[in-house]
């Protein structure tokens, strides 16, 4: 098992940013992880609520889905759910994503987590998808100067 760990500075309030990585219409506007839309999203922000995603990779015009259980929430600090990929595809295992978002005077410091990642190239091509998606949820709000 491996794991990955990115950070990024969000020009935005953490209730905010909070707001954009567990309700239905914040999810729709950065999931994935290049221009392909969100399909469908469902989440129901609650320890034990579900979530589930659906959207379109541009790179190989392919549909993929998500999904899993919110494990625990601490609005707006800290939110963490377990992920699995919609008939194993690409990973046949279920993960752990941990979001943690903290105040600084800029807005947001958000470090996110995948944890319990398969294999080095599981972990590779999360890395890749959630940079992307960060990516666009960081110019929804754009990026907040290093400290």
């Amino acid at each position: 098992m491996t794991s990955l760990t990115l950070v990024r500075r969000i020009r935005a309030r953490p209730q905010i940013v909070f707001d954009a990585v567990t309700t239905a219409e914040g999810i729709a506007q950065w999931w994935g992880p290049d221009a392909g839309p969100v399909l469908a999203v469902e989440s129901d922000p609650r320890v034990g609520g579900r979530y589930r995603v659906r959207f379109l990779r541009m790179l190989d015009n392919t549909e993929y889905e998500s999904s899993g259980e919110f494990l625990e929430i601490v609005r707006p600090e800290r939110v963490v759910m377990s992920w699995r990929w919609k008939d194993g595809v690409p990973d046949p295992g279920e993960s752990r994503v941990e979001i943690m978002l903290k105040t600084i005077p800029e807005g947001t410091e958000l470090t996110f987590m995948h944890s319990q990642l398969q294999d080095e190239e599981s972990r590779r091509s999360h890395e890749g998808g959630w940079m992307g998606a960060l990516d666009k949820l960081e110019a929804l709000y754009g990026a907040a100067d290093a400290v």
